[in-house]
């Protein structure tokens, strides 16, 4: 996850004017950053002493979650894409995210990098040549699998991983970034959750239920963003492994790994957000970037740019069977699918809205609403599509043409995808591998001190009512606290805990976010409403200008030393 640029003063005038130093508890909101302290150190300590007993509990409620409201999810972010699609495309594109019409803070290929990059995570090197071959393998059971195992279902499994990282995840990101986008550069409001849904809740946004909205936003968060450094955790513990650097990795092990790796977050937090997370953003966007060009270069190079085309095409022709399917024909098997997959991505990317939300919204004052839509849609997507089809296309074509081995059976026969190591699996095929994996780990590492980074800043900003520059120790706290809920997710199950928060704490925030979309459209409708009136205002007085110039050329009206009032113009009296 790329870093924010840092935010002008401009972002919030509504700052305190700064009469000299600040105590500490002067720079937090005390009803959001207490409520989410307690909320998240309860679930450390729970999932900590309770090990694989919370593990269980979570897998229930992610169970009767998936049951009961996997269709709603499924709707919902469907949903999401077609008002995504509405604002760009409708009159309300023509609105722009500034006020008095103020010009692009950034240049167009500036703004389209950083939003290349915002799409770049630890999820995308973890899963790019994992989840491809789970679902060619048809993981988690082969009953309910919705592709076959040759190579029309390879190609099928392309489709589907786009559809989880395509237009879908991106169009919940149009919906929190635009209007945190709105409230912050046209409305001038500080950069909280509860701005957003102000034209709906008018003035107990300010209240209690205002502080609600944000801790929602701000646990949520913090369990998405855990989410994505367990996931990294395992991974460079798998490649330490592969490497024969560790042995067989314990939960001891990994606790380490999480302590490591943020410590390193500490420091890039600690020296500031120059000197640390926007350097490390960079690095980390250009290794990613050159191992992908690497894997397409050394690899079936051509398979891979025919399959590109082959599976962009594919998932546009299939996009609205796809964004509908709930599995419900599977029975008990689709829900363990749904569960696994589409539903867990689904509330996993609602957990990140507000953090990526947050950034998007930044860096694109002063672009229109098309602009933005089309941007943030487009750009993220299309990136994914290229990424997914080197690495998951690769590791296809392994199993297809090459040499296979990727995907195993266990004792019972079942298909086994070992997902923290298939990409080194992957590039142990390639020119130096050797260095090439200790790359990959570097990268992954890299995406967990920016995310832990930024995401410390975004979440303090939330929990503080909306400070630009939180200050230093907050931001440690975020930190450590993401760090320490990676630790407690790890303990209580791992990979099955992750997907199963994060279907679960998306619950709450979805109801958020579709509030926000009734307030985006009640604004924009005022806006254009402005917008239309300014325009006829305008059009009203170049035809009275016009009329007057006529009647004077004609003879018809006299010539005033100044410059008259706009209104009916005076007729002079003919002499008889």
């Amino acid at each position: 996850m790329a870093t924010p640029p840092e935010t002008s003063p401009t972002t919030r005038p509504e700052q305190p004017v700064d009469d000299g130093p600040r105590r500490w508890y002067q720079s937090i909101h005390p009803p959001v950053f207490w409520p989410s302290i307690v909320l998240i150190l309860a679930f450390v300590v729970l999932a900590i002493v309770g090990g694989d007993a919370v593990g269980e509990t979570i897998s229930t409620v992610q169970n009767g979650i998936v049951t009961y409201f996997g269709w709603y999810y499924t709707a919902l972010i469907s949903a999401f894409v077609v008002f995504a699609l509405w604002m760009g495309l409708s009159h309300f594109g023509d609105i722009r995210l500034s006020k008095d019409d103020e010009g692009p803070e950034f240049r167009l290929g500036s703004w389209l990098t950083m939003l290349f990059a915002a799409g770049m995570g630890i999820g995308l090197v973890f899963w790019g040549v994992a989840e491809p071959l789970n679902h060619f393998a048809g993981i988690p059971n082969r009953a309910s699998r919705i592709v076959a195992g040759d190579a029309a279902g390879a190609q099928d499994s392309l489709v589907i991983t786009f559809l989880h990282w395509g237009l879908h995840p991106w169009a919940i990101y149009v919906v929190v970034g635009l209007a945190i986008a709105y409230a912050v550069h046209v409305r001038n409001r500080p950069i909280s959750i509860r701005w957003t849904v102000e034209p709906v809740l008018g003035k107990r946004a300010k209240g209690w239920l205002g502080d609600v909205i944000d801790v929602i936003a701000v646990v949520g968060t913090v369990f998405g963003i855990a989410t994505s450094l367990g996931l990294g955790v395992t991974q460079i513990a798998g490649g330490l492994e592969f490497l024969d650097i560790i042995s067989t990795p314990s939960n001891m092990v990994l606790v380490i790994i999480i302590g490591i790796v943020t410590g390193l977050a500490l420091f890039s937090v600690v020296s500031g957000v120059t000197k640390g997370m926007k350097w490390l953003s960079n690095i980390n966007m250009s290794m990613a970037v050159a191992l992908m060009i690497f894997i397409a270069v050394t690899g079936p190079t051509m398979f891979l740019l025919r399959e590109l085309i082959q599976a962009s095409g594919a998932y546009f022709q299939n996009l609205i069977a796809l964004s509908f399917r709930t599995s419900a024909l599977a029975g008990e098997q689709g829900i363990e699918w749904q569960s696994w997959w589409t539903a867990f991505y689904w509330g996993w990317w609602i957990s990140w809205a507000p953090f990526v939300g947050v950034f998007i919204a930044r860096i694109s004052k002063g672009r229109t609403v098309r602009e933005f839509v089309m941007g943030v849609l487009l750009v993220p997507t299309a990136f994914s599509f290229v990424w997914f089809t080197v690495l998951g296309g690769s590791g296809l074509y392994r199993e297809l043409f090459g040499g296979g081995g990727m995907v195993q059976t266990d004792a019972e026969g079942n298909a086994v995808v070992d997902e923290t190591n298939t990409l080194f699996f992957l590039l142990d095929d390639l020119p130096a591998a050797g260095l090439v994996i200790g790359v990959a780990i570097l990268i992954v590492v890299l995406f967990f001190v920016t995310s832990s980074d930024s995401g410390s800043l975004v979440v303090d900003m939330l929990a503080s009512g909306g400070e630009v520059e939180p200050p230093v120790w907050s931001r440690v706290l975020w930190a450590v606290l993401e760090g320490a809920v990676a630790v407690a997710l790890v303990l209580a199950g791992g990979l099955t805990a992750l997907r199963g928060v994060a279907i679960s704490i998306a619950l709450p925030f979805s109801i958020v976010m579709i509030v926000m979309c009734f307030a985006l459209v009640r604004q924009f409708r005022v806006e254009r409403h402005k917008t239309l009136q300014a325009e006829l205002r305008l059009r009203r007085e170049q035809f009275t200008a016009h009329v007057t110039q006529t009647l004077q050329e004609d003879g018809l009206l006299e010539e005033e030393a100044s410059t008259p009032e706009v209104g009916r113009p005076r007729r002079r009296r003919r002499r008889t």
